[in-house]
C-alpha cells in the first residue's frame, strides 16, 4: 500500500512533533536549575522563555516537569506524571502544593511537600482526551498563597487500543445482472475511535476476504465493484461479501473490523418468452356459454417482474371472430374467451394461431432476440343435447277481439338441432295466459283462442311457447308469441266526464250553457267521430236545443229565457250520441240543468229548488203532527216491553257449555223399582195430556207464542205403537222449530218410551250378549285388526258371558 507525499509529509511532520515535546520535557526534568519555564497563557503548546525575563516576573514562578500521559497504563504503580516546584520554596518545609480542577483528587494526586503529580487511574483517550488542573503553593502556616493560581494542561497520549468498525454494516446492495466489469455496487466505511491526528492509529484500509472472484473493494475509498462481466441472475441472484477494514495503513500489528454485504442481482429483460409446447389441444363442451374460459396457456419466461409482462395475440385462425385473448396479469396466461356461440353440427373444431410478445423489452439485449414466439392450438367441441330451438324467436300475431272460441290464430315451429332429431310437443307457459285465452297444439303448434277476447281489457298478449323434446322432457326451448288483438267496434261512445251545468234565471235565448263532449273505449284506425242530438222525446222542446259543432263537440243553447227556480229548479236533457264504426252504436245519456240565481256578471249563486215560505200553521195540522208523533212514541213502549218479555236463552248459567245443556244428578238411582227420581207414569201413560205451549228439554220462562190447534192433535189410542212413536218425536221437533224464543242449542232429551205390547220386547244391549241368540258373529275375525274387539265380544265362545 503507497502513500501520497502530502500523507507522507504530514506523517513525518507528526513524528517530528511527538519527538521533539519528549525531548523538551526531558530537558525540563533534568535542567530544572537552568530556569526553563513554561508560559501558561496557551492551552495545549509550550513556549519556551529565557530565564532572565522569568526572574522579572515573580508570578510566574512555576517549573513544570510532565504535561503527558499515556493512556491505558496497565502498572500496579500510580502513574507518575510530573513536578510542580516555587521559587518561593526554599526546601524548608514552609510551602505546600494544593492541585484543583477536573480530576483532581480523584485521578490526580499531588505530594503537598514536593509537587509530585501522580495518575491513580486508567486513562482513556477516547473518554476524554486532556483534563484543566489548576495548582497553587500556599504557606503551610497560614494557608494564605504565596504564588497566584495558575491553570496547566494534562494531555492524554494515544495508543492504538481500538478497532476500525462498520457503523452501518450489514450492507445489502443490488446491482443489475448483465452488468460490465468495475459497475460499482455499493460504498462502506469504517471509524475508528483512535486520534486520527496522532500516527496511524486511525488510518484504514479495506479489503475484501469472501467475494471473490465476482466482487472487488477499492482499499482507500471501500467501493465495491464487480469483478466478473455478464453475471447472470437466472444461474445466481444473490451474493453475501465480508469486507475487512485494518487500521495501522494495514501493516501488522494493525487492529481490523468486518461487515458482510448482501448484493443482489436484480433482473433485465435478457430472456424472450418461449412456449414449452408447439400446440395444444382442448375440448369444450358445445353449451359453454359465451365470455367463458376456453383455455389457458403460457409462454415460459426465466425473467421477473415486469420483464417478464407479455402480451398475447391471435394471429389467425378458422373462427373467425369466435374467440379473443387477453392477459391475466396475475399470472402472465393468456386466456381465451369464447366470444360466439358453439354449434357441434355446424362446426366440430377450431384451429388458432397464438403469439406472445414482452410487452417491455430492452433495446441492451435485441442481440437475444426475438422477444416473442409463436404456438398453435386446436380447440374441438363435443357435442351436447339441446334443446329445441325456434325457427322464430318472436313470432307476431294478430286476431280479432270478435273471434270465436277455437279460431286459429298462427302456427310457432321448433326443431331439435342435434343429430336425433327428436319430437316436439308445444304448450303455453300459463304464468304468462294466467285466464287461459289461448290453447296451442301439442304436435303442429297452432295456437287459437280458448275464451272470448276483449281487447279493452287487454289488447296484447305476450306468450311464452315452450317446446319440448319427445325423448328428453327435460330439454326444454322457449319462444315468444306476441299476440294483438283487433279492435271492433263493441263500445258505444259515452259523455266525457259527468257534466254539472247551471242555468242562470237571466238566460237570454239562444245563450250557449253547456259544451259536451264524449269518449269511445274503441279505437278505429281512422279515429273517433261522433255525432250529438237530442234525444227523439225532447227533440222539439221548447228549452233547450243542440248543436253539434263537427268536432266531436256539440253544443247546449237556450231556445227561451224566463227560467225561474220555482217553476222548475232542474232540467233533463237526455242527448243521443252516435259514433261512426260499423255498425254504428249509440247511446243516451242524461244532462242535468239546474237553474240557479246569478249575479249581473253571469256567477251562480243559488241554485236547485226555493221553499216557499207561509204565514203559519192551523190548528188541525197541529193536532195532526202531535198525534203522530205520539203514535210513534206508543208503538216504541210496545216494542221495548215485547223485547223484555222474551223469552232468555235456555243456557242455566254463563259459564255453562253453549254446546250442552246436561242435568246432572249426584244420587243413585234404584233401577225400575225406584220412582221418586223420575216419574216413569207419565212416560207410559198414551193418554196424558201435553201442554203444546211447554219446551220438554227444558221449562220455559215464559209461554210459545205459537200455538196448535187443539183439533189438530192426533189421538194416542187410536194409533199403533210404532206411530206413537214417531208422532212423539215430531212433535218435540216441531215444539223446537217453530219456537223463534228457543236458540238452537243442544239440549239432552230424554225418550224413555217403548210402548206397551212391543214386538221387539227390549232394546238394552245388555241383554244382547246371551247365549239365547241365534245370531252368528263369527265373521267379524275375519273382518281384519279393527274389528277384533267386536269379535272378541260377540264371536264363538265357550259359553261364558263375558258379563257373567
Amino acid at each position: 500500500m503507497s502513500l501520497s507525499l502530502h500523507q507522507q509529509a504530514h506523517y513525518l511532520l507528526s513524528k517530528v512533533t511527538a519527538v521533539t515535546e519528549a525531548i523538551l520535557l526531558t530537558v525540563l526534568s533534568l535542567f530544572s536549575p537552568l530556569c526553563l519555564c513554561l508560559s501558561l497563557f496557551s492551552s495545549l503548546s509550550l513556549s519556551l522563555l529565557p530565564c532572565a525575563e522569568v526572574l522579572h516576573r515573580h508570578k510566574r514562578s512555576w517549573v513544570w516537569n510532565q504535561f503527558f500521559v499515556l493512556e491505558e497504563y496497565t502498572g500496579n504503580e500510580p502513574l507518575y506524571v510530573g513536578k510542580l516546584h516555587s521559587d518561593v520554596d526554599k526546601g524548608d518545609g514552609k510551602v505546600k502544593y494544593v492541585l484543583s480542577g477536573e480530576g483532581a483528587t480523584s485521578i490526580f494526586t499531588i505530594d503537598e511537600n514536593t509537587g509530585d503529580i501522580h495518575a491513580t487511574k486508567r486513562l482513556d483517550r477516547e473518554a476524554q482526551a486532556y483534563y484543566t488542573l489548576q495548582a497553587q503553593a500556599v504557606d503551610r502556616l497560614t494557608n494564605l498563597p504565596v504564588e497566584p493560581r495558575s491553570e496547566f494542561v494534562v494531555k492524554v497520549q494515544d495508543i492504538n487500543d481500538n478497532e476500525p468498525k462498520f457503523l452501518d454494516g450489514p450492507y445489502l446492495a443490488g446491482v443489475p445482472e448483465m452488468s460490465p466489469l468495475g459497475t460499482m455496487v455499493v460504498q462502506v466505511a469504517a471509524t475508528d475511535a483512535d486520534d486520527p491526528t496522532y500516527g496511524n492509529s486511525a488510518r484504514v484500509v479495506y479489503s475484501i476476504i469472501h467475494g471473490q472472484p465476482y466482487f472487488s473493494v477499492e482499499p482507500k475509498t471501500g467501493v465495491i465493484r464487480t469483478a466478473l462481466p455478464n453475471m447472470d441472475r437466472e444461474t445466481r441472484d444473490q451474493y453475501v461479501l465480508v469486507i475487512q477494514a485494518k487500521d495501522m495503513v494495514g501493516q501488522m500489528g494493525g487492529l481490523s473490523g468486518t461487515t458482510s454485504v448482501t448484493v443482489t442481482l436484480t433482473d433485465v429483460n435478457d430472456n424472450p418468452p418461449r412456449f414449452t409446447h408447439k400446440s395444444y389441444q382442448y375440448t369444450v363442451l358445445e353449451s359453454l356459454p359465451v365470455q367463458s374460459v376456453v383455455a389457458r396457456i403460457k409462454a415460459a419466461d426465466a425473467d421477473i417482474g415486469s420483464n417478464a409482462e407479455m402480451d398475447y395475440r391471435i394471429m389467425d385462425g378458422d373462427g373467425p371472430g369466435m374467440f379473443n385473448i387477453t392477459t391475466d396479469e396475475n399470472t402472465q396466461e393468456g386466456v381465451i374467451i369464447l366470444l360466439k356461440p358453439l354449434d357441434f353440427e355446424t362446426k366440430s373444431s377450431f384451429s388458432l394461431r397464438i403469439e406472445a410478445t414482452n410487452r417491455n423489452i430492452d433495446s441492451n439485449f435485441l442481440s437475444l432476440g426475438p422477444f416473442s414466439d409463436t404456438t398453435s392450438v386446436k380447440v374441438t367441441v363435443e357435442d351436447v343435447n339441446e334443446p329445441p330451438v325456434f325457427s322464430t324467436p318472436l313470432s307476431k300475431m294478430s286476431v280479432s277481439e270478435d273471434a270465436k272460441v277455437g279460431t286459429s290464430i298462427g302456427r310457432v315451429s321448433a326443431h331439435d338441432p342435434d343429430t336425433s332429431n327428436s319430437g316436439i310437443r308445444y304448450s303455453i307457459d300459463r304464468n304468462t295466459d294466467l285466464e287461459r285465452f289461448f290453447n296451442v297444439d301439442a304436435l303442429s303448434g297452432v295456437i287459437s283462442t280458448a275464451k272470448p277476447l276483449d281487447r279493452e281489457a287487454n289488447s296484447v298478449h305476450n306468450l311464452t311457447i315452450f317446446a319440448i323434446e319427445s325423448q328428453d322432457p327435460m330439454e326444454i326451448g322457449k319462444g315468444i308469441a306476441l299476440i294483438t288483438v283487433l279492435d271492433i267496434n263493441d263500445n258505444a261512445p259515452v259523455f266525457a266526464i259527468d257534466y254539472e251545468t247551471l242555468l242562470c234565471e237571466n238566460a237570454m235565448p239562444g245563450q250557449v250553457i253547456q259544451t259536451i263532449s264524449a269518449v269511445d273505449k274503441d279505437e278505429p284506425l281512422s279515429g273517433h267521430r261522433f255525432y250529438f242530438a237530442l234525444a227523439a222525446p225532447v227533440a222539439g222542446n221548447l228549452n233547450f236545443t243542440l248543436r253539434d259543432n263537427k268536432d266531436n263537440t256539440a253544443s247546449i243553447l237556450t231556445k227561451r229565457g224566463g227560467f225561474r227556480r220555482r217553476e222548475q229548479p232542474v232540467y233533463r236533457l237526455p242527448v243521443l250520441i252516435v259514433d261512426s264504426g260499423s255498425p254504428a252504436l249509440s247511446s243516451t245519456n242524461t244532462l242535468s240543468v239546474r237553474v240557479c240565481d246569478c249575479d249581473s256578471d253571469g256567477v251562480a249563486l243559488s241554485c236547485g229548488a226555493v221553499a216557499y215560505t207561509s204565514t203559519g200553521l192551523s190548528t188541525g195540522a197541529l193536532l195532526a203532527i202531535l198525534g203522530c208523533i205520539i203514535t210513534l212514541l206508543v208503538m216504541v213502549l210496545l216494542i221495548v216491553t215485547m223485547r223484555r218479555r222474551r223469552k232468555e236463552p235456555l243456557i242455566l248459567e254463563e259459564e255453562r257449555d253453549i254446546r250442552e245443556n246436561i242435568v246432572r244428578y249426584d244420587d243413585e238411582g234404584g233401577g225400575e223399582e225406584d220412582t221418586e227420581a223420575f216419574d216413569m207414569v207419565t212416560l207410559r201413560n198414551l193418554n196424558v195430556i201435553r201442554d203444546p205451549n211447554v219446551r220438554r228439554d227444558v221449562t220455559p220462562d215464559t209461554p210459545t207464542f205459537f200455538h196448535y190447534p187443539t183439533a189438530s192433535r192426533p189421538s194416542y189410542k187410536s194409533l199403533p205403537d210404532n206411530v206413537v212413536f214417531r208422532e212423539f218425536i215430531w212433535e218435540r221437533l216441531k215444539d223446537a222449530d217453530v219456537d223463534p224464543s228457543a236458540p238452537p242449542y243442544d239440549s239432552l232429551q230424554t225418550y224413555a218410551f217403548e210402548g206397551s205390547g212391543s214386538v221387539a220386547e227390549s232394546l238394552s244391549s245388555l241383554e244382547s250378549l246371551s247365549t239365547d241368540s241365534d245370531q252368528n258373529y263369527d265373521y267379524l275375525s275375519n273382518w281384519g285388526p279393527r274389528f277384533k274387539k267386536l269379535a272378541d265380544l260377540y264371536g264363538n265362545s265357550d259359553g261364558t258371558s263375558v258379563f257373567s
